[in-house]
């Protein structure tokens, strides 16, 4: 159950291209710098989106990357399993590398622990957060905005 940086990174690159769907493609350079990511370790997020099917490239001089389908219909379970593969249990989680075949009283925390973070990450649609991502980057810098 552990989300790495190659989560972190794919969801606030997909953010972004959620931010500007039906703009046409977006460079991936322009989300590197946008978003913070160093640009080689992206250009292999998005090779990993990309056969997901979350995210198609288009080539040319006005090329990069958009989203496969709408924002709203892609979570951010999605995204993690496509960088991370399936979520599971840690070991600990009474699956095929524990040590006691399931005979433990704290499989059942870390199951419970698993499928809560699978209910949150599979609610949360990329629309969701290039909604709210637009809401922090309007009022950024402007004390006087509470939200």
């Amino acid at each position: 159950m552990r989300l790495t940086a190659r989560s972190e990174y794919g969801v606030l690159a997909l953010i972004d291209l959620a931010g500007r769907y039906g703009d046409g493609p977006v460079s991936a350079r322009g989300v590197a710098e946008r978003q913070h990511i160093p640009g080689k370790f992206l250009e292999q997020l998005f090779v990993s989106l990309r056969q997901a099917g979350l995210v198609t490239a288009v080539r040319g001089a006005r090329g990069g990357f958009e989203l496969s389908r709408a924002p709203g219909s892609i979570t951010v379970l999605d995204v993690v399993e496509a960088l991370e593969g399936p979520l599971q249990p840690t070991l600990c989680g009474g699956g095929s590398g524990c040590e006691r075949g399931g005979a433990c009283a704290a499989a059942s925390v870390w199951t419970r622990a698993t499928d809560a973070l699978r209910s949150v990450l599979s609610t949360t649609s990329l629309s969701e957060l290039a909604g709210a991502q637009s809401v922090f980057d309007a009022t950024a810098g402007d004390p006087d905005v509470s939200l």
